[in-house]
């Protein structure tokens, strides 16, 4: 499936030099502009990749990609490292750069591995949240929900699934347990456990219907429950909520993954 058409982003470009007093020199602003540019690209392309929008197997070109984000190659290539580095895509000789795929037992274990750590944030945070804080859990909660809703609805219809509205869907998931990540204030274990989310799933897996439908049931569920385990104070609780949270998606998932299988295991999955 190729990835959805985008309108193109305007980065500004700005040559100036600034004075930097800290350091005591001059720095160019294209340096810092550059950054920001490959930031935003690797950004997008990663949401897409772990989305399934960008399916694994995709030969992502410097060109193409150059001319979707109107800039040049150079902070193109830059995302690309960048993305390689997080393990989303691979270089490889004479071929280009592709989106790599992820066996089964890889993703199992990305998905128990997401299960401690978060579940050991959710713990650390519980204690920590401030009033601000679960408004901004509450806030998020009440977004992936609806998104969540949108979905449900989408698939009792039949419809063609909405790659952008997945990917939004995702980025509300993503959103709750930022929040805690924020609140638990552990940068290392924060780090690891987006590094471990980063696995992705193929377009196939999220156009089960029935099985795909239960997961964004129970989903927004567990999210509920592990909000108010936080707001009732009680980090035991959180900790068992959000590491059964993690480890039951990642059941019906291999369940999902089983019946594809049967019907023709997308090859894409690997071995």
């Amino acid at each position: 499936m190729a990835a959805p058409q985008a309108s193109k982003t305007i980065f500004s470009d700005p040559k100036h030099l600034y004075w930097d007093a800290n350091a005591g020199r001059l720095h160019s602003t294209t340096v810092t502009t550059l950054s920001t540019k490959a930031d935003d690209i690797a950004r997008l392309l990663e949401d897409e990749i772990v989305a399934g929008t960008i399916p694994p197997g995709t030969v992502l070109r410097q060109e193409q990609l150059s001319e979707r984000f109107d800039v040049s190659r150079t902070p193109v290539r830059e995302a690309l490292r960048r993305l390689a580095a997080l393990g989303l895509v691979s270089f490889e000789p004479n071929r280009g750069v592709r989106v790599r795929s992820i066996s089964p037992s890889e993703l199992r274990e990305a998905f128990l591995v997401r299960a401690e750590l978060e579940a050991l944030a959710t713990e650390v945070a519980t204690p920590r949240m401030t009033p601000t804080d679960l408004e901004a859990l509450d806030a998020a909660e009440q977004r992936f929900s609806e998104l969540t809703l949108e979905l449900r609805e989408q698939a009792l219809r039949g419809d063609a699934r909405d790659a952008s509205l997945f990917v939004e869907w995702m980025q509300a998931n993503y959103a709750f347990h930022d929040v805690i990540y924020a609140a638990a204030d552990m940068p290392l274990v924060e780090r690891l456990a987006k590094g471990a989310r980063r696995t992705f799933l193929g377009s196939r897996v999220w156009s089960a219907r029935a099985g795909v439908d239960e997961l964004y049931a129970k989903n927004d569920l567990q999210h509920r429950a592990i909000r108010e385990a936080i707001a009732a104070g009680s980090a035991s609780a959180a900790r068992v909520l959000a590491r059964e949270h993690v480890l039951s998606s990642g059941r019906l998932i291999e369940t999902v993954l089983d019946v594809l299988g049967a019907q023709d295991r997308d090859p894409g999955w690997g071995a």
